[in-house]
């Protein structure tokens, strides 16, 4: 028996032969990707390993097959210039569409920006944690990002407003109470 390298397949045999696929499971809610199968020798999907790890996955996540899509890794031949044609239509976009910010989520955008937390950004506006929460919620949604870190970069980009420089955390020192004996003292004698 005499065994062919791939390229002698491709040449002597009129099938055409594939490189095997990646069938990416990712996760509706999150778009996380927690597995992935490979594809059989003959580049179907393998659908008993694969409902194996699906039925596994759902088990210990507590989650259902619904909750997964399969996705398939394009060749690169086929992705050729994609990157580059969305990064200029997403710039012309940024260009187009500024984000509107009201003064509020100006403050609080400066104070994601100089890397303090939500409670620290409440103390110094005199704002409650849940209301610097909604308002956070609600930049993440204007830049069209998932969490604090894409948010600064994209105000750094999108934005007219100053970057603060990061600043050290604020800590809290112990307050100290004075307490005032208000009692009548005897008046001192001369």
């Amino acid at each position: 028996m005499k065994l062919l390298r791939n390229e002698q397949r491709q040449q002597n045999s009129p099938l055409p032969v594939f490189p095997r696929q990646l069938y990416f499971f990712y996760e509706k809610s999150t778009g996380v990707a927690p597995f992935h199968v490979v594809a059989g020798a003959d580049g179907q999907f393998p659908i008993e390993q694969a409902a194996g790890l699906l039925a596994m996955h759902c088990m210990v996540r507590g989650q259902t097959p619904l909750d997964y899509l399969v996705m398939v890794q394009a060749p690169e031949r086929i992705l050729k210039g994609l990157t580059e044609k969305a990064e200029k239509l997403l710039q012309a976009w940024h260009l187009v569409s500024p984000v509107q910010l009201t003064r509020r989520e100006e403050d609080i955008l400066d104070g994601v920006l100089r890397n303090l937390t939500n409670k620290e950004i409440a103390a110094s506006l005199n704002l409650t944690e849940r209301t610097v929460k909604f308002h956070v919620s609600n930049l993440l949604s204007k830049f069209h990002v998932r969490g604090r870190t894409e948010l600064v970069r994209e105000a750094a980009r999108r934005t007219t407003v100053p970057m603060a420089l990061p600043q050290p955390p604020v800590t809290q020192s112990p307050t100290h109470t004075l307490t005032l004996d208000m009692r009548q003292r005897p008046a001192e004698e001369s």
